[in-house]
């Protein structure tokens, strides 16, 4: 008698992974004391303040290239080029891309937040 053990492979859909990301991200919520409104405020935070900065290094960089003769500069222009990299440092950000600061500040923060509240009760007890 030939005895064949098949296996089920385990389900490996886009919903069960995203259920387990959902269950693991509710432990670690409740772990650190750290709600989502913290969370994504937090986010939010840190990328407001990485395009700040890439718009200020932006910013700098434009300071070191000419003048553009065609179009004549004058104060108007300089205006619009601000705002312009400002947008285009924001948009970057928000893609995900930048510099990588925000993801690092966002978990700092983070981190900050749940020793907040462990203190918090510790300090009660």
């Amino acid at each position: 008698m030939d005895m064949k053990i098949t296996s089920i492979p385990p389900d490996v859909s886009g919903v069960s992974a995203d259920k387990a990301r959902l269950l693991q991200r509710t432990a670690a919520d409740r772990s650190s004391g750290v709600t989502e409104k913290q969370r994504q405020q937090a986010k939010k935070v840190s990328q407001d303040f990485e395009g700040l900065f890439v718009g200020m290094m932006m910013k700098s960089m434009r300071a070191t290239v000419g003048k553009d003769t065609l179009t004549g500069g004058g104060h108007g222009e300089d205006v619009y080029r601000s705002m312009l990299d400002q947008q285009y440092a924001d948009a970057s950000v928000k893609r995900g891309g930048g510099l990588g600061l925000a993801k690092l500040i966002e978990k700092d923060i983070i981190r900050q937040e749940s020793r907040k509240t462990v203190r918090t009760v510790d300090t009660k007890e």
